[in-house]
């Protein structure tokens, strides 16, 4: 799933395409929507939160959030598409620009007032103007017993993170993914650290070289050891049993 550095980016790009213009088509290609015509109204802004992105255009905001496989695509307007049409969920065009949205997980328009239902649970966004460590901190410490690599993941205690950085942050950090919160004892440091590395690679499409996600049968890059992964909350983990002590869970 895309995390909160990809959807920064995708915010900056259609924010690029289409703030400030006014839409000559808006085909929504879901059928809840399939009736609403925004087209003559001008797009005012371009945000994300977290791993969500808002178009405000008019009175309404366009909420959309990319899951797994969604993607937003800017093409001028005689391209040829690089996705299948099929895929299209929705179409966004201005006079010079086209705004596609492939495959997104979630797809709703609502009216502009709504926006909380949608992103009101989120906890601070790490990519954000409001970001608020401290607030974030003390979310992560309210989660108590859960281990410390499904907290990172609830983007209702911060916003932003996924899989990729949940593995990094853990690493770098020397604790292992399976620790209750309440164990972890420097939880502002990993917050920090969570932070700087996002805040790198968000105008940067080629992440770091990971240290340990994705290595898995491959040697640790500090110790040598060989890179282990487990399944935690649904999806895999990947940890060194000598950098990332005890693992014993």
């Amino acid at each position: 799933m895309p995390e909160g550095d990809t959807v920064w980016r995708t915010a900056n790009s259609l924010r690029d395409a289409l703030e400030g213009h006014v839409l000559t088509t808006c085909d929504v290609r879901v059928p809840r929507y399939a009736t609403v015509d925004l087209s003559g109204l001008k797009v005012d802004e371009v945000v994300s939160r977290g791993k969500h992105l808002l178009i405000r255009v008019g009175g309404y905001s366009i909420h959309t959030h990319l899951k797994m496989e969604g993607a937003w695509h800017i093409y001028r307007a005689d391209a040829r598409w690089r996705r299948p049409a099929h895929q299209a969920r929705m179409v966004l065009a201005t006079e010079e620009r086209v705004a596609v949205g492939f495959s997104l997980g979630i797809t709703e328009i609502l009216d502009r007032s709504a926006e909380a239902a949608a992103v009101g649970h989120l906890g601070p966004d790490l990519l954000g103007p409001d970001w608020d460590a401290d607030t974030a901190v003390r979310n992560l410490r309210a989660a108590g017993d859960q281990p410390i690599g499904v907290a990172l993941v609830d983007q209702r205690n911060l916003a932003g993170l996924g899989n990729v950085y949940r593995n990094e942050v853990c690493f770098l950090r020397g604790v292992d993914p399976h620790t209750p919160v309440r164990e972890v004892t420097n939880l502002p440091a990993m917050v920090a650290l969570a932070h700087r590395m996002i805040h790198a690679d968000k105008n940067n499409p080629i992440r770091h070289r990971p240290w340990v996600y994705g290595r898995a049968g491959k040697r640790c890059r500090r110790c040598r050891t060989v890179i282990r992964s487990r399944e935690l909350g649904q999806q895999d983990i990947f940890f060194c049993t000598y950098c990332q002590p005890p693992f014993d869970r």
